[in-house]
């Protein structure tokens, strides 16, 4: 099995990053030339590549969404985190909605079409070891999607868990809470991610199924931080289990 994962995540990897290198000038153009609508266009095109390429190392893509989801309000998204492959789904499952992350700072160097567009899609770039620089880039972004309409994207475990839940931590989430005041909350339960890149990088798990699951809606008017983060990994983690 490892001599195939080892086969099919070259062809994979060298795919992925192809594709990160041609769309990094893409977006460039799209931006400066055509504006932020363009840009969008161009990063969510380049998701469904990405997300397409995972048949490479033969993995199954499942979208669930039983619910109609309106845009129609400004929408706070909260997902698991299991692996950098979830981003590539909820960019282009939710590329109706306009997702706005909130993600590390360091993430916005270095990196083709991925650091570019951080840097000029609105997310919120945080540095963990700057309290008061991440609450105000939060802060940002939650005034922009309640203005626009849009929606955030929050991971509140922090960092990935391939396997179960990490604390949900309610910081970042409070903030965004208090400035889109009218954004109700849309959990995200995001599965098979964690084992697709259990190696982390090379090489990529062949054969697994990545599923990308949207759980009922609800207002968190005359909630807590705290509140909100329990319903919203409690839907995640009766998912979760259900599926496995």
């Amino acid at each position: 099995m490892m001599i195939i994962n080892y086969i099919l995540s070259t062809l994979y990897i060298v795919y992925f990053f192809l594709f990160l290198f041609l769309f990094h000038p893409i977006q460039w153009i799209a931006f400066h030339v055509f504006g932020l609508g363009a840009h969008r266009k161009t990063v969510d095109l380049l998701n469904f590549f990405l997300l397409r390429g995972s048949h490479l190392v033969g993995s199954r893509i499942q979208y669930i969404s039983p619910q109609k989801i309106e845009a129609n309000r400004p929408l706070i998204i909260i997902a698991n985190h299991q692996s950098m492959y979830d981003i590539i789904g909820i960019i282009w499952f939710y590329r109706k909605l306009k997702p706005i992350f909130v993600s590390k700072a360091s993430l916005a160097k270095g990196i083709p079409s991925i650091s570019f567009n951080l840097r000029n899609s609105k997310a919120a770039l945080i540095n963990r070891k700057d309290r008061e620089q991440a609450l105000t880039s939060i802060t940002s972004l939650g005034k922009y999607i309640e203005k626009t309409r849009q929606s955030a994207v929050i991971f509140p475990e922090g960092t990935r868990s391939r396997k179960g839940l990490r604390k949900f931590s309610t910081g970042g989430l409070e903030v965004l809470l208090k400035n889109a005041p009218s954004a109700h909350i849309l959990p995200v339960a995001v599965n098979g991610t964690g084992k697709m890149d259990a190696y982390k990088v090379y090489p990529v798990n062949s054969f697994t199924k990545l599923s990308w699951t949207s759980l009922p809606i609800f207002d968190p008017s005359g909630m807590s931080a705290v509140e909100v983060a329990a319903k919203a990994k409690q839907a995640i983690a009766d998912e979760l289990e259900r599926q496995d």
